[in-house]
């Protein structure tokens, strides 16, 4: 089955194609065909696109919303241009999985999307404005495209961290606001904590009601999330992405209070100040410079600028802050798992979470951490009694497998 994966965003459109089956899946075989991603959408876009492991190539084309950008890619790839020769036209699309990033109360797995599915997206709205939205875009395009016969599956972000307990998702506020608004802790990049869980007991050769381990995912979006047994009981993003780790322009974790006082002397409005802590704050709030934490490392060590080093500091402190409260809350771990574009390929980064962690039993093997860089691998010391991985994600091939399974009415067992 070839099946396309979407994630659709406000002007961008990132997409794979991947081969797969249940036998392909049990046997770890699936094929990735091709893979890309279209920015600036609404104008003369940039599209990348790579087929198989073979160079990517950029380009540009005029495409002025999502639809006319999904028809665009699908003709390009079923095209003599693109250099694959497994889908020569939309029909040999078998199936479409789109990644969803809040499914509320409602979606505790991933689902095919029919008119119900497509309306608790919607009503989710208000949860995650910024991306439901977008999501949905992306499903009606493919529906506009493919037809209503082609079968499409929501992966929803939230969806792993719904056997997290009441008492870890609950905020103490007036509980009838839960009632009435679902106030609550839901967090997110539930897909790419699942993945790595998935791997490291691979790797180990464990069952899923061994996997105790705390995964810290970070990228431009940063989350932790304490796994026991294999199941979610606690993460650090909460009723939206804002909360928890410091992020490329999210403020994280902040004094409630904080969000009055700006509006009032910064004479902001509420959705200006969200969008500040959104947008404008993290690491390149503090450093004033970027929010790209590659290029934060190579100013730091070329011009030792005191605010690009606050802000490394302030972002590996509160990682490593929560990799303690979550030992605490799950009365220890077996291994720390790292992830996400930072985390699978930052050496420097990782030996900075995890410098005085040996109380904990925490102690990463410099030459075995600077070794492994964008591959998965243990990188803590052969004494270290708290084991820490590098584990790259894969989040499309989670959801292009979640698809299959849905589709043919199989559980998945990650």
């Amino acid at each position: 089955m070839n099946v396309l994966v979407l994630n659709s965003g406000s002007s961008s459109l990132k997409f794979q194609v991947i081969a797969t089956d249940l036998d392909r899946i049990n046997r770890h075989q699936d094929e990735r065909i091709c893979r890309g991603e279209v920015e600036r959408i609404g104008g003369e876009a940039i599209v990348t696109f790579q087929p198989g492991a073979e160079p990517r190539r950029k380009f540009t084309a005029p495409l002025r919303d999502i639809s006319v950008a999904l028809d665009y890619l699908v003709r390009y790839i079923a095209s003599d241009k693109s250099g694959v020769s497994q889908i020569r036209s939309s029909a040999d699309i078998h199936a479409v999985g789109h990644r969803v990033v809040h499914g509320g109360e409602m979606f505790s797995e991933s689902a095919l999307i029919d008119g119900k599915v497509l309306q608790g997206i919607e009503d989710c709205i208000d949860l995650a404005p910024l991306h439901n939205p977008n999501n949905i875009k992306g499903i009606v395009a493919a529906r506009e495209l493919f037809g209503k016969d082609i079968p499409q599956v929501a992966v929803f972000d939230t969806a792993f961290h719904h056997s997290v307990p009441e008492q870890a998702y609950l905020y103490a506020v007036p509980y009838h606001l839960y009632r009435r608004h679902r106030i609550r802790r839901y967090g997110f990049h539930g897909t790419s904590h699942r993945y790595v869980a998935f791997r490291y007991r691979a790797l180990r050769e464990l069952t899923r009601e061994q996997t105790n381990i705390i995964a810290l995912h970070l990228g431009n979006g940063c989350s932790a999330a304490a796994i026991r047994q294999g199941n979610s009981v606690d993460t650090s993003m909460g009723m939206t992405p804002l909360e928890g780790l410091v992020m490329g322009t999210r403020s994280g974790d902040l004094d409630p209070a904080i969000v009055n006082l700006i509006a009032t002397k910064e004479g902001m409005s509420p959705s200006e100040v969200d969008m500040l802590l959104n947008t404008q704050s993290g690491l390149l709030g503090i450093s004033g410079l970027t929010n790209d934490m590659r290029l934060l490392q190579s100013e730091l060590k070329e011009n030792a600028d005191r605010r690009v080093q606050l802000a490394i500091a302030v972002f590996c402190y509160r990682a490593r802050k929560y990799i303690g409260a979550f030992l605490a809350a799950m009365g220890g771990a077996d291994a720390v798992i790292f992830t996400g574009g930072i985390g699978e390929n930052s050496p420097e980064i990782r030996a900075r979470i995890c410098e005085d962690m040996e109380w904990a039993g925490l102690m990463i093997d410099p030459a075995r951490n600077q070794q492994t860089i964008g591959q998965e691998g243990l990188i803590s010391s052969d004494d270290s009694r708290l084991l820490a991985y590098a584990i790259p994600t894969d989040e499309e091939l989670l959801i292009a497998r979640d698809t299959v399974r849905v589709i043919l009415g199989q559980p998945h067992p990650s």
